[in-house]
């Protein structure tokens, strides 16, 4: 293919007009570019490929730029070029190729005298046979642009042209400029490859085109107002050209063009004339009505004109270009500047239509299975029952507070009047209330749903909305801390799924994933530990995706919790971790990973992620997440000498109707080290009466307080309780082991003591579990001091030689490696940030990189560093004395 370098125009003849009617010489000359026109290389590269091909189309919208580019692109070009822009008089045949004829002859591109002096309507059929003869014998082929082609609807023309062009051979390529697809065999030409199609989709503006538009038009603005703008016109050439004029006489064109109005002044003006007035009655009513419409098909079309004609009506636009986008499956779209223009003009049309077109595509659409756009056109016509009695008879009520709609139902509902008063729509109004932890208005509104539903008659949609009711008790019973209330939700749940649809509780799984989390997290507030588990591990691997994540979340956190009471604190953490990993708000997570930290003696780490867990909303109100906050806290208080505010964090007022014995267990236990702390011994025993009731870290705690107050005697007698079908973890078996070493040493029985303390050692190491220790006392200096124990010690508990005796233990970096390990500094940056639990996201954003370069950096330190894991790197690098 041949291009000049220069822009230039094609050369013509003069010659005398025909005998008969003249010829408009206009229309045989490239149109003029604008000073504001750009040229987009990539089109002209995609219209090159025409020379290559017998046809060409370039199919667009009116206003799309196809005949500037074209024109751009044929001015350009050494292959001589036959310009014809057509008119609605070129029906006609004779007409047609009169013109074509003098197209030709213009850019001299015929060699016979065949149809040379044909005036306009007087072109014969051999004549079309010589046209074709001639083409054929050329050496260079001549390029023939029909501009506006999709004026000429006469079918008779459409033949002729394909005769032309299949005889023509090598001698010719077809340029078409239309806004529809033309009356032509095109099947046959896109399967033998010989046609080159530019559509919609290639002539939109990107969003550098866009810019450069912008600045021929005088206006420089942020990167974000032309990204948005780009959206908003999606990349339509008139749409940005006139936007850019409305701004040019504006003193804020970024406001302006931010608020521009596409339903007055040129855009409407355009639209209106080029793509709406003209067409048939039953075309625009159509195109009115289903403008109140995001996305649409022929039968939700027909349901709002209430007629039958909107398959053909609306395959009829698409083919035209008519500013209707196809989607999936007979979908369709309208541009969004043309939707508001005929939205206004619906205004104007019909008022007071609207709110009664919303209402019939909700009733279609609920009964098609769309929820969403139910509820939202349910809205909009201000049936809130309607929708409110869609999202309930659909299982759905759960997506209030979960899933990737929950914000948008959220918002969406927040709108409800006072005037809905069905039991779906005070089922949704407490579903809203107790989503946002408004108790009393959401038990109001839920005693109300349940009262109204006793008094209705059993279907299928009062099972539904019953089962609705199930959940938002057990979500009631989890907020009050009232195990009682939940169990029978869960009972009434189980009894009426027998009677709903399979398919219903397969689409919304985060319906009984949500109610068995709830149930679960009642439990653990009571302290059945074991029946807690068994209803939240399924929960923890539930299908569903993103509408399970949430509950999903929480019950991993729960199990979390639960590992922790148990003494499995590397257990918790993992789980904790995959809480947190699946949706940061699940604060529980957050929450156990502290209290690990504090069991490893990671005192700023547990702060760290406190002050995380804190932001999260829920903590506030979630009896189980208050408490955990409370416990997690209190110990890190201990611990840094902080006795006197320890105590008053150790057991929150939780507005809770049953009290939970764990939570009960640990307060008392803190007080009494708290005590202990202070020298007021004698209060111990009593403070720590009751702990027996607690779960296993609390009974071995109150041991180890017991013997440091001197009762080593009573302390064994209390480590009788725990069960050996507990299954408890490390932190059990370390304080146990370390209490019963303790009463050996202070009976004599050294050797004795010794094993238990190595036997605490090697379970704890694992663990990198450190509190008991620190906890432990003075008696504990001397036995670590001998090199036996010393040795299990070293590199995580203890550093350098044996300390002397009544020298505490204290935390060291592990032994040096074989090979050095040298972090970069940036590499050190990013797990620094990784010891303070940032996401990659944020590690990101707070070093002013990108998140992949985080992730090589990552990887570079986990390869020094001989580890796979967040949490195992930033170990191995406090263990090195890298951090």
């Amino acid at each position: 293919m041949a291009r000049k370098h220069a822009t230039v125009a094609n050369p013509t003849v003069p010659r005398p007009c025909p005998p008969g009617e003249p010829f408009l010489r206009t229309r045989f000359t490239l149109p003029t570019r604008p000073a504001t026109f750009v040229r987009r290389q990539r089109l002209v590269a995609h219209l090159d490929h025409a020379l290559t091909t017998p046809l060409t189309l370039v199919n667009g919208t009116a206003g799309a730029g196809k005949t500037l580019a074209t024109a751009d692109w044929a001015a350009g070009l050494r292959e001589p070029v036959a310009w014809l822009t057509l008119e609605a008089d070129d029906r006609q045949p004779g007409t047609f190729w009169a013109y074509v004829f003098e197209a030709l002859r213009t850019c001299a591109a015929r060699t016979s005298r065949t149809g040379e002096n044909h005036a306009v309507g007087a072109v014969g059929p051999g004549s079309l046979t010589s046209l074709a003869a001639d083409l054929n014998a050329r050496d260079r082929p001549v390029v023939l642009v029909l501009d506006a082609y999709d004026r000429l609807t006469e079918p008779e023309v459409g033949r002729q042209l394909e005769f032309v062009l299949r005889h023509a051979g090598q001698g010719l390529r077809l340029v078409l400029v239309t806004r529809g697809e033309p009356a032509l065999p095109l099947h046959r030409y896109r399967a033998a490859g010989r046609v080159t199609e530019i559509h919609d989709a290639e002539l939109s503006f990107t969003t550098a085109e866009a810019r450069s538009l912008l600045r021929l038009h005088g206006l420089c603005l942020p990167e974000a107002a032309v990204r948005a703008l780009v959206e908003r016109t999606r990349g339509w050439a008139a749409g940005l050209r006139l936007s850019a004029l409305a701004a040019q006489e504006s003193r804020d064109p970024e406001r302006c063009l931010k608020e521009f109005e596409a339903d007055h002044g040129a855009v409407a003006d355009f639209l209106l004339a080029e793509v709406f007035e003209g067409r048939t009655e039953e075309t625009q009513d159509l195109l009115l009505r289903v403008s109140v419409l995001d996305r649409f098909c022929p039968g939700l079309a027909d349901a709002l004109t209430l007629r039958r004609d909107a398959e053909p009506l609306l395959a009829a636009l698409h083919r035209e270009n008519a500013f209707i986008e196809r989607l999936e499956h007979s979908w369709y779209r309208l541009h969004p500047l043309f939707r508001e223009v005929l939205r206004a003009h619906l205004h104007a049309r019909m008022p007071g239509l609207e709110p009664e077109l919303h209402l019939r595509a909700a009733r279609w659409l609920h009964h098609s299975g769309f929820l969403l756009e139910t509820l939202a056109h349910g809205a909009a016509g201000g049936d809130w029952d309607l929708a409110a009695g869609a999202l309930v008879d659909d299982l759905a009520i759960g997506q209030i507070f979960t899933g990737p709609s929950s914000h948008t139902l959220a918002a969406l509902f927040s709108g409800m009047g006072p005037e809905a008063e069905s039991p779906a729509s005070n089922l949704v109004r407490a579903a809203e209330a107790l989503g946002r932890h408004r108790l009393d208005h959401g038990l109001t509104r839920l005693r109300r749903a349940e009262w109204q539903l006793s008094r209705a008659h059993d279907s299928p949609g009062q099972t539904a909305a019953r089962m609705s009711c199930a959940l938002l008790d057990a979500l009631a019973a989890r907020l009050t801390g009232c195990p009682a209330r939940a169990e029978r939700a869960a009972a009434a749940a189980a009894e009426l799924r027998e009677g709903l649809p399979v398919r219903l509780l397969d689409a919304h799984p985060e319906l009984v994933a949500l109610l068995r989390t709830h149930v679960g997290s009642t439990r653990v507030w009571e302290g059945r530990l074991d029946a807690a588990r068994a209803v939240l591990v399924g929960v923890s691997s539930a299908p569903g995706g993103s509408a399970t994540a949430l509950p999903r979340a929480e019950a991993r956190g729960h199990l979390a919790l639960i590992d922790y009471l148990n003494g499995w604190i590397g257990r918790a953490e993992r789980r904790a971790l995959a809480a947190v990993s699946e949706a940061e708000g699940a604060g529980i997570g957050w929450l156990v990973l502290a209290a690990v930290a504090v069991e490893r003696q990671e005192l700023d780490r547990a702060r760290v992620l406190l002050d995380k867990a804190a932001r999260l909303p829920a903590q506030d109100h979630d009896p189980v997440s208050v408490a955990g906050r409370a416990l997690a806290m209190s110990r890190l208080l201990l611990d840094n000498g902080e006795g006197e505010s320890a105590v008053e964090t150790a057991e929150p007022a939780v507005p809770a109707e049953t009290a939970s014995p764990w939570v009960r267990s640990h307060a008392a236990v803190l007080r009494a080290a708290a005590c202990l702390a202070d020298g007021r011994t004698r209060e111990v025993s009593r403070l720590l009466q009751g702990v027996c009731d607690g779960p296993p870290v609390c009974t071995v705690e109150a041991a180890a307080i017991q013997a440091a107050a001197g009762r080593s005697r009573a302390a064994v007698d209390a480590l009788g309780s725990l069960r050996a079908d507990q299954h408890t973890g490390p932190v059990v078996t370390v304080g146990t082991a370390l209490v019963q070493a303790r009463a050996a040493q202070e009976s004599g029985d050294t050797a004795t003591a010794r094993r238990l303390v190595a036997r605490a050692l090697l379970d704890a190491r694992r663990e990198r579990l450190r509190r008991p220790f620190r906890q432990a006392g003075e008696w504990l200096g001397p036995l670590l001091a001998t090199s036996a124990l010393h040795e299990l010690a070293d590199g995580w508990l203890l550093t350098g030689r044996p300390p002397g005796h009544g020298a505490p233990p204290r935390s060291v970096p592990g032994p040096a490696p074989l090979v050095p390990v040298e972090l970069s500094e940036r590499e050190r940056d990013v797990v620094r940030r990784l010891a303070l639990v940032m996401t990659t996201d944020e590690i990101a954003a707070d070093l002013s990189v990108s998140v992949n370069t985080v992730k090589t950096h990552l990887k570079s330190a986990y390869r020094k560093l001989a580890v796979n894991r967040r949490n195992d790197a930033v170990h191995r690098a406090r263990e090195l004395g890298l951090l």
